[in-house]
């Protein structure tokens, strides 16, 4: 044989394998990506010939199927789809599914592992194949409350228990309804998908887990944490909180939201610093505990990691390299610092479960068709975020807030509410994004809240004016 047949047979040798190992990769390896890909109609139309299980919220199904006696078997149904869209998600015959219908896939359809035992009874009984429930965290009420008090605002409300992580109200504003886009109706689908996705407000975000925004003064329950955990603050430690404060290296100055100085002496103390969220206290803070400090305590609450409950949540964000001007800055949660309402509520979790941040999460049991429980979500402590004294000390404070500052649209009569306002700017031509923190201590049951509404209007619109009071009815209904 002559060297150039040699070495084109060689080539083609070589072109054999890759195409034995590329096939072998997709039909083995990447074969539960390929299946479980949203859009993928031959297995969403095999699907529908299935009864899909429901999606559970307390013992009602927000998601369930109904048989139409058409070709398509199955309609997917949702019982107050825009409430629930942002837990849901859609399933549709033509863009795939999301949320809990696209993670929980497996589940819904029957053919998870768990499903081996009601398979073979389902087959033995000559019965149809049906799919397992997914039972979620969400209280209804509170879920209830935070949708209608978002109603006509663009935001999110995120609630969390604080000793689990359990996610009791996952709520965005403007929402969708899933309804529309799992008919059996492929034009009405495709010009429902498109009015969605050509809407500036954007419903299809799913805002509660995926929206970025500064935290603002929010972000001083952080501040104040780091400053507690140093051994070197206490809340009765006097700070510096002039009118103006002359950035470290700059020519920039922070100003208080009042225009004034947080006290008539001009030093003010850690607690009344965060009562009346003092801008220039708190930049002034920032730049004696360091980038470092700040950066090592926001990353035990949850900040800079990837949480997925199973919903996948965009990572809230500390700067990675911040000079010492922007460190001031991000201590009260502007320059690059970015949060999701999730973010913050673990934040106000934190606090109220003595110092232990939890990972959240939104499913708490898997169902068989039967209803039978096979698999129940057991808590994870994600950190020990601060020592128990120095959270008890914080919940003190942020007492104060909601009792004599910011916070007082927040107070519930014969309870204790523990809260901070914000306001932070997203760009020099944006409007303002107003949040409110908060949670109840000692109460039973536990509940911790982040409020943000975003396109919040002037700079000067407060937390307190616009999401403390939607907290407060959050808090209200998980309490009832």
């Amino acid at each position: 044989m002559s060297r150039p047949i040699r070495r084109l047979a060689l080539v083609f040798g070589l072109l054999l394998v890759a195409l034995l190992v590329n096939i072998t990769v997709i039909q083995v390896v990447l074969a539960g990506d390929y299946r479980d890909r949203p859009g993928n109609q031959r297995i969403l139309l095999e699907e529908y010939d299935r009864e899909r299980g429901p999606i559970l919220v307390g013992p009602d199904p927000v998601a369930r199927s109904k048989e139409t006696g058409d070709t398509l078997r199955y309609l997917r149904v949702y019982s107050n789809g825009p409430l629930y869209a942002p837990v849901t998600g859609f399933y549709s015959l033509i863009y795939g599914a999301t949320g809990l219908e696209r993670t929980e896939n497996r589940i819904l359809t029957g053919k998870s592992p768990l499903f081996v035992v009601d398979r073979a009874e389902q087959l033995f009984a000559g019965l149809e194949p049906r799919g397992g429930a997914v039972s979620t965290t969400i209280n209804a009420r509170a879920q209830r409350a935070a949708f209608t008090d978002l109603r006509g605002k663009k935001g999110a409300v995120v609630a969390i228990e604080p000793s689990t992580g359990r996610i009791l109200a996952s709520v965005q504003s403007p929402s969708f309804d899933p309804n529309k886009l799992s008919s059996h109706d492929p034009a009405a689908i495709r010009a429902y998908y498109t009015s969605l996705e050509s809407d500036p407000a954007m419903p299809l975000l799913n805002r509660p887990i995926v929206s970025l925004n500064p935290p603002g003064s929010t972000f001083k329950v952080v501040t104040a944490a780091a400053a507690l955990a140093s051994g070197k603050y206490t809340p009765d430690s006097m700070l510096p909180g002039p009118r103006a404060y002359q950035l470290p290296n700059s020519t920039h100055k922070i100003r208080n939201w009042t225009g004034q100085a947080c006290s008539s002496t001009g030093l003010v103390s850690l607690r009344d610093a965060l009562a009346v969220s003092c801008n220039t206290a708190f930049a002034w803070l920032g730049d004696q505990l360091g980038a470092d400090a700040l950066r090592a305590q926001a990353e035990l609450m949850g900040f800079d990691n990837s949480f997925q409950i199973p919903l996948r949540a965009a990572t809230s964000r500390f700067p990675e390299d911040p000079d010492p001007a922007q460190t001031a800055m991000s201590a009260i949660g502007q320059f690059d610092v970015r949060a999701t309402a999730l973010q913050m509520a673990m934040v106000a979790a934190t606090v109220a479960n003595n110092g232990k941040t939890m990972s959240p999460y939104l499913v708490q049991e898997i169902r068989g068709p039967d209803l039978g429980i096979l698999k129940t979500t057991e808590p994870t402590q994600f950190a020990q975020a601060l020592d128990p004294l120095y959270a008890a000390q914080l919940a003190d404070m942020m007492v104060n807030v909601v009792d004599n500052g910011t916070g007082s649209n927040a107070r519930i009569s014969g309870v204790r509410v523990a809260g901070k306002t914000g306001t932070a700017q997203t760009g020099n031509d944006n409007p303002a994004v107003a949040w409110f923190i908060a949670f109840a201590p000692a109460q039973s049951p536990e509940v911790a809240v982040a409020v943000v509404v975003e396109d919040a209007g002037a700079p000067e619109v407060s937390g307190n004016q616009l999401a403390a009071p939607i907290a407060k009815d959050v808090i209200e209904a998980v309490l009832r």
